[in-house]
């Protein structure tokens, strides 16, 4: 069975039989399709449609999740507006912080910290053992993962799983994958200078297309890394595993186990990226395990392509 939404597939029920011909990536026979016209349904089309539909996504998770339940109590050393669009999991710690939900709705996760002196404004959404850092500013809509770590100033983000950023500095209207760390006051871009719209790189188009946005930033793959003081220019695309530093503006596409920066890329190879990565997970007790090696050398292969420097230099 599957289902479609204006005539392209969102999702299919296989059975065994059918999923080891998908593996072989052989083509399954006809199933039986239901059209989802009818709903109210939003797709991510387009990366920065994660960051254009976040707020309502939020809003809708809020619902489903706080539906029927009571919110941990919200300590009196806060500023709150807004407290009943506000929900606090079980042994989440929040102390000094001023948190307004008049505008969408704030929810904590279990175990979450929002450390004194941080300044929240909803929608705005944290995962699980989230820590949001002293004197912190965060604008909705913004979504921080599962064990993210985030300081300084964040506007309409989301940050998947176990990424970092720790310290000072801007991101605005932009996608971080997992186990990415950002640098100390590493700052983007998310307009330009002139106003006009933004062009993002697109993998299928193999070139910059016209994005309809004019607020766009940085889009990081997981297990990428940037250093202290990058700049990421107005709707920048990085790749997984790519390791950024240095001054000056970096290219706006940086291919996947890319290494360096505005001075010139070399290739991040993998046995190095993969120790980089394990030192990491292990910070989380986590393991790069066998399938994600697979994983990450499939991405490796697939991407050499886009890997320039890598054709000059054979």
């Amino acid at each position: 069975e599957a289902l479609l939404h204006e005539g392209e597939l969102i999702i299919a029920r296989l059975d065994n039989r059918q999923f080891e011909v998908l593996m072989h990536e052989d083509e399954i026979e006809e199933l039986a399709s239901f059209e989802t016209n009818n709903l109210d349904l939003f797709r991510i089309k387009n990366l920065w449609d994660i960051t254009r539909f976040n707020a309502r996504a939020i809003q809708l998770d809020f619902d489903l999740l706080t539906a029927n339940r009571t919110s941990a109590p919200i300590s009196a050393t806060n500023r709150i507006l807004g407290e009943e669009n506000i929900f606090m999991e079980p042994g989440a710690r929040v102390e000094f912080a001023t948190i307004n939900a008049t505008a969408g709705p704030v929810y904590i996760g279990k175990d979450a910290e929002i450390m004194e002196g941080a300044l929240i404004r909803g929608p705005f959404a944290m995962g699980e053992h989230a820590v949001v850092k002293m004197g912190a500013k965060i604008y909705g809509a913004t979504t921080l993962g599962p064990w993210c770590k985030v300081g300084g100033e964040v506007s309409n983000s989301v940050l998947f799983g176990y990424s970092n950023k720790g310290h000072d500095g801007f991101l605005g209207d932009s996608v971080i994958g997992e186990w990415c760390n950002i640098g100390a006051d590493t700052n983007n871009s998310n307009l330009k200078n002139n106003y006009t719209e933004v062009k993002l790189w697109n993998y299928p188009a193999g070139r910059f297309i016209k994005t309809g946005q004019q607020f766009c930033g940085l889009f990081m793959g997981d297990h990428s890394k940037c250093g202290i003081n990058t700049m990421f220019n107005t709707g920048t695309v990085v790749g997984v595993s790519a390791n950024i530093f240095g001054d000056g503006f970096p290219r706006n596409f940086i291919p996947s186990f890319a290494w360096g920066g505005a001075a010139g890329f070399t290739t991040f190879k993998t046995d190095k990226a993969f120790e980089t990565a394990e030192a990491m997970m292990r910070r989380r007790n986590k393991t790069l395990d066998t399938l994600d090696r697979v994983i990450l050398l499939k991405v490796f292969e697939e991407s050499a392509h886009w890997r320039a420097w890598e054709k000059a230099d054979a």
